[in-house]
């Protein structure tokens, strides 16, 4: 801590000068993967598990199966904990059936939970909708109270096509999707519709592209909290199974999409890898995959890990403190390494309390993905 003091005044000066000279800029952190984990037989079963979306406090996750107690195909499922306390310990509790009115006896499922905990926006082929499968959302006024009666997005964007797994973000003003509507490059894209304010109507949704889609299947999406970061599944060139987990990053919430990332393995496999979903801290990705070690179509949970040991010395010490007051301000991809794994586009006091949480820690050799 002497040190990090010592440093202060020239921090904050070569911050300010910083901001004013380089701001705009952006970075792509370096940062790794752990070992996947199974969910463990209380959440997951012999049954298909699939498509999580975890709460921004880490307490709920919710979830589609089709187990037992399903009213249709695929039924929209909770899990809680009490806390997130040594969280590979995975203490969930019993999956709840959500029940009606948002469960039918068709197909409900993948489920996207908003920041706040109030809005659920999900996937139904119920009556009502405009094509094979629509977007849907129900509120509640508190966690603590029962779910209302969904609502259809509506034919601004919902198509006659199939409409499937949103990822609302953060601040409500942007919900992905995939879709097989006219207009895309494959099979099914990633579409997005966007809204002024939460009390707006959506607009028409774009297509993002084709350096994000493919001529495969592209879909299945989740958005960071921070924006900054959306992984998908795809069937792109590069899989190793029938569908793997990708991500592309962008430089700001208004900026386009980057080409996509292959993380290869530990995440991807020759199995089915797919429903990517990331917690609010941007620490841990959880997905559903086929893979072996699982009793089926089940949830996991793998880490997300910044770099920490800059110099790859094999230890977070003061010179890697160093090396981020050297990079001050910059856009220095190695240093930019909070406050998510993937940085935030710019070297400062949110990389050097990334760094401080690890200091004195022996790190093995990594390999990054960027």
């Amino acid at each position: 801590m002497k040190l990090l003091n010592g440093y202060g005044m020239r921090i904050v000066l070569i911050g300010v000068v910083a901001a004013i000279m380089l701001g705009g800029k952006t970075a792509n952190a370096d940062f790794t993967f752990g070992e996947p984990t199974n969910l463990g037989p209380t959440v997951n079963s012999s049954s298909d598990e699939g498509s999580p979306s975890i709460s921004a406090d880490s307490l709920e996750i919710f979830f589609d199966s089709n187990r037992g107690g399903a009213s249709g195909g695929y039924d929209l499922w909770v899990s809680t904990r009490q806390t997130t306390w040594q969280m590979t310990e995975l203490v969930w509790g019993t999956p709840i059936n959500l029940g009606p009115p948002i469960n039918t006896p068709f197909y409900d499922h993948h489920p996207s939970i908003s920041l706040d905990g109030l809005t659920l926006y999900f996937t139904s082929d119920r009556p009502g909708g405009y094509g094979d499968r629509d977007l849907w959302v129900t509120t509640r006024s508190a966690t603590s109270e029962p779910w209302s009666e969904p609502v259809n997005l509506g034919p601004t964007v919902n198509s006659s096509s199939r409409d499937a797994a949103p990822s609302i973000s953060a601040d409500g003003l942007e919900l992905f999707f995939h879709s097989n509507r006219p207009g895309g490059y494959g099979d099914q894209d990633i579409w997005v519709t966007i809204r002024a304010t939460t009390s707006d109507p959506w607009a028409e949704p774009v297509n993002l592209g084709p350096g994000l889609n493919s001529s495969s299947k592209d879909g299945v999406s989740d958005i960071s909290a921070d924006g900054l970061m959306l992984f998908f599944r795809s069937q792109k060139s590069g899989t190793y199974g029938s569908g793997d987990i990708w991500f592309s990053k962008r430089a700001t919430v208004k900026d386009d999409w980057g080409m996509p990332v292959h993380p290869g393995p530990p995440i991807n496999t020759t199995a089915s890898d797919s429903s990517p979903n990331i917690s609010a801290d941007g620490s841990i990705l959880y997905f559903h995959s086929d893979r072996a070690g699982g009793l089926g179509v089940d949830l996991w949970q793998v880490s997300i890990i910044p770099i920490v040991d800059l110099n790859a010395d094999g230890i977070v010490d003061s010179a890697d403190m160093c090396i981020i007051v050297d990079q001050w301000g910059t856009d220095d991809p190695l240093c930019d390494i909070g406050p998510m794994p993937w940085g935030d586009g710019i070297v400062d006091v949110q990389d050097l309390i990334v760094l401080a949480e690890h200091l004195f820690e022996e790190v093995p050799p990594v390999e990054s993905v960027r």
